[in-house]
């Protein structure tokens, strides 16, 4: 199989690490976290370069472009610790409103394309844990085609900055997926900042109106989350290798006893196994961005065996970069503790790790065993 990127995608990665370089150093990066972390200003300047467009159909003034594009991407926004919600907007939003009606297409994909709205998915609730067919919210029908919704969502990315939500809801004839922008009648927003530098929101809804998306909600929010969870495994892969330059470029430079301690055999053994667990992560993602198009049952599958290495992986080569580094590694000031605390939270960020080996397993019931 060939895994050599094609000439527009070299170029596409390029462009974001050349924007990186010039547009968001990590001091801006730290100013923004320290102001609360609002990137709602970072999410335009994506846009101005196209890249809010990249997931979204051609006829609605996005580039149409492929899963694999979106990898390449989220690599390099990783490797640049931008902590935009890009994946959430760009990415997720799109996948969503595939299965909407064409009238609410046409409203919402040409803003995605050029940034001037901000979509995300509100689907976390306080007892469902990760469980995509759990939803305590209920909708009604209010005529006409329309609907109310009644419940609160939990941690949604970017929460108080964007202009409209996703939000599952159940019928009582099953879980669909509803639209509901950020001015509705009923609907209480309240933000916060989070531990990696970005922010979140708690939503609750009181009689809230909304649009219907879809009826086979529970099928099309996999759907998203996968999409989702392969962006985080792409970005997981961009801030891996970063780090792990980040540690090699300090054990080459910190010195004890006269000389490098990039020379000493045990440190040396640990950034290798770190970067054993980098390329192991790296396959993975490229096997979760292949497997997006595949059919539901593989496809869920792949992607949370994906999400157990790169889970594995982040912790692993987040914890050993830190302690190689010694105690700078987790002051504010240094850069690497700003990779290891994004890492952290990208490994719950649409399930941990422990929840997807589950789900792996529950998939392979029927194969496991040696007579299979």
């Amino acid at each position: 199989m060939d895994f050599d990127f094609t000439d527009d995608q070299i170029s596409l990665r390029d462009a974001v690490q050349r924007w990186v370089d010039k547009g968001f150093s990590f001091e801006r990066r730290h100013g923004i976290a320290k102001a609360g972390g609002r990137t709602r200003d970072v999410y335009a300047e994506l846009g101005e370069l196209g890249l809010t467009g990249l997931a979204v159909p051609e006829s609605h003034g996005g580039m149409g472009f492929g899963p694999v594009e979106a990898m390449v991407v989220m690599e390099e926004l990783g490797r640049g610790l931008v902590n935009a919600p890009y994946a959430q907007g760009a990415l997720v939003a799109p996948a969503l409103l595939a299965a909407a009606p064409e009238a609410l297409r046409r409203q919402w994909m040409p803003k995605i394309a050029d940034a001037s709205a901000l979509v995300v998915l509100a689907h976390q609730e306080r007892a469902a844990r990760y469980r995509l067919d759990q939803a305590a919210t209920r909708a009604a029908p209010a005529g006409g085609g329309a609907w109310t919704l009644d419940g609160a969502k939990s941690v949604v990315p970017a929460g108080d900055e964007a202009d409209a939500y996703i939000v599952p809801a159940h019928t009582g004839n099953g879980i669909h997926l509803f639209l509901v922008e950020r001015g509705a009648k009923g609907l209480a927003v309240t933000g916060y900042p989070t531990h990696d530098g970005a922010r979140a929101a708690e939503l609750k809804l009181a009689a809230t109106p909304a649009a219907l998306i879809a009826e086979d909600g529970v099928g099309q929010l996999e759907r998203g989350v996968d999409t989702g969870i392969a962006a985080a495994c792409a970005e997981g892969v961009g801030l891996m290798d970063r780090l792990l330059l980040l540690t090699a470029e300090y054990l080459n430079t910190r010195k004890q006893f006269g000389v490098p301690i990039a020379s000493f055999q045990a440190l040396r053994h640990r950034i290798a196994d770190a970067k054993m667990e980098l390329e192991l992560g790296r396959s993975m993602s490229y096997y979760a961005t292949l497997k997006l198009g595949e059919a539901a049952d593989a496809r869920r599958r792949a992607l949370s065996q994906a999400k157990v290495q790169l889970g594995r992986s982040m912790r692993y080569v987040g914890q050993q970069c830190v302690q190689l580094h010694g105690g700078i590694g987790v002051t504010d000031e240094y850069v690497g503790s700003h990779y290891f605390k994004r890492l952290t939270l990208l490994e719950t960020t649409f399930g941990d790790t422990l929840h997807h080996l589950g789900e792996v397993s529950a998939r392979m019931q029927n194969t496991a065993g040696v007579f299979a």
